[in-house]
């Protein structure tokens, strides 16, 4: 008898402590400085040409693709990008040196902007070179948003002529890191 009164003053009691816990007033007005920064690396473009491929007639040889390039068509991407980031590495395996230029196009195929790598010709030692990360924020992030294209131009340095039996490959891999700024008002 004696244990039940007292399990049940214990129980009283710890009902009496959760109604007397400490509480404070919510501010859901607090959602309204809610400020968003994720961050995005995806994979940018790739190309590997082997060096038959690149047959010149007496010279340079001038070798272009362009691949469509909608991402910007997405609202979301136009509104909330605050900066991007290109990162790009190029492996040469071609005895000749090569200078790749990549074209950032609208939707007239007019030229906004162009980065440019220089490739020196394969030696015998490895060739891979990682260039400088190239920043697009104000007014150049805003040329890149008007991109619908990306073309690559592969210009051949002076040199020895290549042809069918020419052996090696360029290849070029590149990333781009974005960074996002989405604030609710």
């Amino acid at each position: 008898m004696k244990l039940n009164c007292i399990n049940s003053i214990v129980r009283v009691f710890a009902v009496a402590i959760l109604f007397l816990s400490c509480s404070s007033d919510l501010d859901f007005d607090q959602v309204h400085d809610l400020k968003l920064e994720p961050v995005y690396v995806a994979n940018l473009a790739y190309f590997d040409i082997p060096a038959n491929e690149l047959i010149a007639d007496g010279g340079v040889q001038i070798a272009y693709d362009s691949r469509n390039f909608d991402v910007f068509k997405k609202q979301f991407l136009r509104d909330y990008l605050a900066k991007a980031e290109f990162d790009v590495e190029i492996e040469n395996t071609i005895a000749r040196g090569f200078v790749i230029n990549m074209l950032f196009l609208d939707s007239q195929d007019q030229i906004l902007t162009t980065s440019s790598y220089t490739v020196p010709a394969y030696k015998g030692s490895p060739n891979v070179i990682k260039y400088p990360t190239e920043v697009f924020e104000n007014q150049r992030l805003a040329l890149l948003k008007q991109t619908q294209k990306i073309g690559f131009v592969v210009l051949m340095t002076s040199g020895a002529p290549l042809d069918e039996n020419s052996v090696g490959n360029i290849k070029l891999r590149s990333s781009a890191t974005t960074y996002f700024e989405i604030e609710v008002e």
